[in-house]
């Protein structure tokens, strides 16, 4: 006979039921409630008056725009080199896709098409879903994100510590009430260095790419640019921050002599001194030289690709505050790891944002909403030419408010585009974009 013990029987009865569940045709798994299938049905880009936009299409209607900055016009054949390795998949799986695509992007201008695309990934995962993009980033932790003077920019007649002066009283009177402006100075500013014979010992200024100049200043050059940040200091008191965009191309000493005479003023940041836009490393180790030879923060990060390229800077504290663009960094996710990991190490993040057009806006504040608390401050972009306003849809009126912008909660980005009025401002090559 047979002595059944209590684990012995249940064990007998669990493997007969198992045996019978096997033997039986399984049923399919039941489709979560508004779960879809959806599929990637293809990857379009224009040149939509300047910025390049990437459109996602699908099979169930739903499309998901991205935006790359106005200065990249060029981009339309690296969007589309990506065309392949989207086509099939389930857009709300961002991840998987980005896996397959985002080792094979780079510093400008190749990260700038991934990024492009990542953005516009999280705009239909968040239509499919329901929900804003900062849903699936975490939630948000603030119901309006600061935001800075970036493209709101007045003209200049002159270079003088008066000409600065009278920029900074119109931009402490704009509409947008910023309560931080950032102002170019030495070598980011093409006109500055120029402005002052023999400010620096390698002028004349060479012509090319962005910036191309850089070298040791003259006492005059040096004494100008203080001047000048000094006028523009009196002007906004203790009211609005400034930071000052300050190159690349200076050498370590000058920055930190520079960094320390402005000390006194409590400049929010120093940006890009030594490394900046368009250049395809960091610098960690100069930087670090610099940051800890002043009181004053040190910034950069705008021209950088993916987390990895932001390590060193982080790890040896090499700045104060990182600033990625999430249309060139790798996206709005790759974005807010390195705020995160950069807030684990007591660093603060500024994002940079000049050109990203109003879909790069609707990014910006979705992923600024779920930033961890060492945000600052993201770059404000504005839609150039202005009939971009004309033809997107789901902006607030006004956009911002005594410098902030108050996070929307429309599925995706929450902003789409108008296609009737949007097709004339088409190229004739781009007349299918919408079709």
């Amino acid at each position: 006979m047979t002595h059944w013990t209590r684990r012995g029987f249940i064990g007998t009865l669990s493997a007969a039921a198992a045996a019978r569940a096997f033997a039986l045709p399984q049923p399919a798994p039941e489709k979560r409630p508004g779960q879809i299938s959806i599929k990637i049905t293809d990857l379009r880009c224009a040149i939509i008056g300047k910025n390049p936009t990437v459109r996602i299409v699908t099979d169930q209607g739903i499309s998901g725009y991205g935006q790359a900055e106005s200065y990249k016009p060029y981009l339309k054949p690296m969007v589309l080199f990506y065309k392949d390795y989207l086509i099939g998949e389930d857009p709300t799986d961002v991840q998987r896709i980005m896996l397959k695509i985002r080792r094979l992007g780079a510093f400008k201008p190749w990260g700038a098409a991934v990024s492009a695309i990542e953005i516009a990934l999280w705009d239909l995962a968040g239509q499919v879903a329901g929900v804003p993009v900062y849903k699936l980033l975490g939630g948000k932790i603030r119901d309006r994100v600061r935001i800075y003077n970036g493209a709101v920019r007045f003209p200049m007649t002159g270079h003088t510590p008066q000409d600065y002066a009278e920029t900074m009283a119109k931009m402490k009177d704009a509409k947008e009430g910023f309560t931080l402006i950032k102002q170019a100075v030495g070598f980011h500013d093409p006109a500055m260095m120029p402005a002052v014979p023999n400010a620096w010992y390698d002028e004349p200024s060479r012509k090319g790419a962005n910036h191309p100049d850089r070298g040791m200043m003259t006492e005059r050059g040096l004494d100008n640019v203080i001047a000048c940040v000094e006028a523009m200091k009196k002007v906004l008191g203790t009211e609005i921050g400034l930071a000052l965009d300050c190159g690349p191309g200076w050498t370590v000493k000058d920055a930190i002599t520079f960094a320390r005479a402005m000390e006194p003023l409590r400049i929010a940041w120093l940006e890009d001194l030594i490394t900046g836009d368009y250049m395809p490393y960091p610098n960690a180790d100069l930087f670090r030289e610099v940051t800890v030879s002043t009181t004053v923060p040190i910034h950069t990060g705008e021209e950088i690709y993916l987390r990895e390229n932001f390590k060193d800077l982080i790890e040896k504290q090499a700045v104060n505050i990182v600033g990625p663009d999430p249309e060139d960094v790798g996206g709005i996710a790759e974005m807010k790891w390195i705020a995160e990991y950069a807030d684990l190490h007591g660093i603060q993040i500024a994002p940079h944002g000049v050109f990203d057009g109003l879909f790069g806006l609707a990014a910006h504040v979705q992923v600024a909403a779920a930033l961890p608390q060492n945000y600052i401050a993201f770059e404000y972009p504005l839609g150039t030419p202005d009939w971009w306003y004309d033809i997107v849809e789901g902006l607030p009126n006004p956009i911002v408010e005594k410098g902030f912008i108050k996070v929307w909660d429309r599925p995706g980005l929450g902003v789409t585009f108008n296609v009737a009025a949007a097709k004339p401002h088409l190229a004739d090559e781009d007349r299918h974009f919408f079709d």
